[in-house]
């Protein structure tokens, strides 16, 4: 896929809005014929339609309705070369102990479970012409961040999943990259699934949970747009020898040059100072 994508088939996951819908744009702009998947069925339609794509209506979590996008793109274009793992849920300002076991499922299912269904079935097609699988993880992929431990445990699932895959798919000429953002504006808070507990009057959380929100509401002023993530994704594909993480924005580069970098207990230090204390 070096060079440029006119021509090219992709399959998009979350594309119907966000991140997602900017990535389908972008590629579309530049020629390629993109399947739009999204389990809200309106925000699909009109991102294909704008980009004469075709929508798929699916959820992530269903194998059925996985395959089903697969077909539909086969059927379709008769390629593959693309496939971009985009789909996904945080749970929002919640801590391991505060979330109930069914969010917990839920979070793996779309996060995790979704990923793989796509790759396992998206791959046979890709095979064929050789093409590339682009995961779309997190700076907490890198580094967990408090409040978000559910959130960083299906991300760094994703990352070794996909440092496996990249192994096992390269003798085949499928090419694997994760894309790590960090804060852009997106619809992905209404995606969000909200741990009640934390919010009970009493709760040994509440003043750092206060503290985090108060802190995290200032670093939501730094987003930016989520096209410069739908641009890294390009480049990624136009690359013949890309690398495998590719963070996005100030705040995920700092992030993973800090972990890299400085001793563990200043890191954690300086994480809790800028979190939630």
């Amino acid at each position: 896929m070096a060079g440029q994508l006119d021509g090219k088939v992709a399959v998009v996951t979350g594309g119907g809005a966000g991140i997602g819908e900017a990535i389908c744009r972008g590629f579309a702009n530049e020629g390629c014929r993109v399947v739009v998947a999204d389990r809200e069925a309106d925000w699909a339609a009109k991102v294909a339609q704008d980009i004469a794509g075709l929508a798929v209506t699916a959820d992530v979590t269903s194998e059925t309705e996985v395959k089903a996008i697969f077909q539909a793109c086969d059927q379709a274009f008769g390629r593959l070369d693309v496939v971009v793992n985009n789909a996904g849920v945080v749970p929002s300002q919640v801590t391991a102990e505060d979330m109930d076991m069914g969010e917990w499922d839920q979070v793996i299912a779309i996060n995790v479970r979704g990923v793989i269904l796509c790759t396992k079935h998206g791959i046979p097609l890709l095979k064929r012409e050789g093409g590339a699988i682009v995961n779309m993880s997190s700076r907490v992929g890198y580094h967990g961040t408090p409040k978000q431990s559910h959130y960083a445990a299906s991300k760094f699932a994703l990352e070794g999943l996909s440092e496996a895959m990249r192994i096992e798919l390269w003798p085949f000429g499928v090419r694997v990259a994760v894309v790590q953002p960090g804060l852009f504006r997106t619809q992905f808070q209404q995606n969000q699934i909200v741990g009640e507990a934390a919010d009970t009057e009493g709760s040994i959380y509440t003043p750092y949970l206060a503290t985090y929100r108060s802190k995290h509401s200032r670093y939501e002023r730094l987003a930016t747009d989520p096209i410069a993530v739908a641009k890294v994704v390009h480049k990624v594909l136009r690359s013949r020898r890309p690398a495998f993480r590719h963070p996005v924005g100030l705040e995920a580069r700092l992030g993973m040059i800090g972990a890299r970098l400085i001793p563990e207990r200043i890191f954690q230090f300086f994480l809790t100072r800028s979190t939630i204390r």
